[in-house]
């Protein structure tokens, strides 16, 4: 297939890329600039600048069987934008709904988009992990952003006759991962002690390579088209066994520290962090049933073998 790809520089986009070049598909990268580092193989790249309402997307999606859109405002802590929401709607709502109308005109048969687990909200509720029945609840701009591009684009799906699947994938980790799993990794790779040993909630994560992979898959899957997918590794971990498993890659002892939670919790709000440990404390749990038996996929790395690739490729 003819495959364009937003983003294809970034965390995702790297390693899909390579997957679908190693596959044998013909993949086009749409990039903010032209001088960006992409992986070997990329057949043509196109420098489209911000991504937005007036993208330019001529040339970009002719001849294109397929479009996957990576690209993305996303998610940041503390926000310094004076009206976040608006930003995120200008990139991630208008921008997606200029792209899909542009990939339709031009006779793409397909449009993947990589939403995000924060649509269905910040936590799930105990034991009863998220599913694509549940109604959506985001809880911040990114989150509302998010949703409202996947009810564009199920707008223009239906007008035009775009094939449209959407993935809401949870905290996506793997090789050249940043941010806060990134810290978390490397604290554990320094014996720094933890004080999570007495969490027990469960949290779902997917490695970059079955995100990839079920992507990948979707493209060529007719039971894909007018879906939306959660997906996730396996069974959630609490933070505790997370940390444990990453010391286990890095093959050194996990370092925790038996705090009650509540008094965590107590400590991050006078610390101003009530988000930070939010994410460490609370449930985020996916049942990714609908992917597994609607597509028959099966995540190909486990929690384990993802966390083994993490650190050892880790800068």
């Amino acid at each position: 297939m003819n495959i364009l790809i937003t983003g294809a520089n970034g965390f995702v986009g790297r390693h899909l890329s390579a997957l679908l070049i190693a596959q044998g598909h013909r993949v086009r990268a749409a990039v903010r600039r032209a001088d960006a580092a992409l992986p070997t193989g990329v057949a043509e790249v196109h420098a489209v600048g911000d991504i937005g309402p007036d993208t330019c997307w001529d040339g970009a999606v002719d001849g294109i069987d397929a479009v996957i859109h990576l690209a993305a405002r996303v998610h940041v802590m503390r926000d310094t934008d004076p009206d976040p929401l608006a930003s995120f709607r200008r990139v991630n709502v208008a921008g997606t709904e200029r792209l899909a109308r542009a990939a339709a005109q031009a006779g793409a048969g397909r449009f993947v988009y990589l939403s995000s687990v924060k649509v269905h909200g910040e936590s799930s509720a105990k034991n009863a992990p998220y599913t694509e029945a549940m109604a959506p609840a985001p809880e911040d701009a990114y989150g509302i952003s998010k949703l409202e591009a996947e009810q564009a684009l199920a707008a223009i799906s239906a007008d035009t006759g775009l094939g449209l699947t959407v993935f809401r994938p949870p905290l996506v980790y793997g090789p050249g991962v940043r941010a806060n799993f990134e810290r978390l990794v490397e604290t554990v790779r320094r014996g720094i002690p933890l004080p999570f040993g007495a969490v027990r909630n469960l949290r779902s994560l997917v490695y970059v390579g079955n995100l990839a992979d079920a992507v990948a898959a979707s493209l060529s899957r007719p039971e894909a088209l007018g879906q939306t997918f959660l997906i996730c590794d396996g069974p959630a971990v609490s933070t505790a066994d997370l940390i444990r498993a990453i010391a286990a890659a890095l093959q050194t002892p996990a370092r925790l520290l038996r705090v009650p939670p509540a008094l965590l919790e107590t400590a991050a709000s006078l610390a101003g962090k009530r988000a930070e440990i939010r994410r460490l404390l609370g449930d985020m749990a996916i049942d990714d049933a609908h992917l597994r038996y609607r597509l028959g996929w099966r995540a190909p790395f486990s929690l384990q073998e993802g966390l083994a690739d993490t650190v050892r490729k880790a800068p």
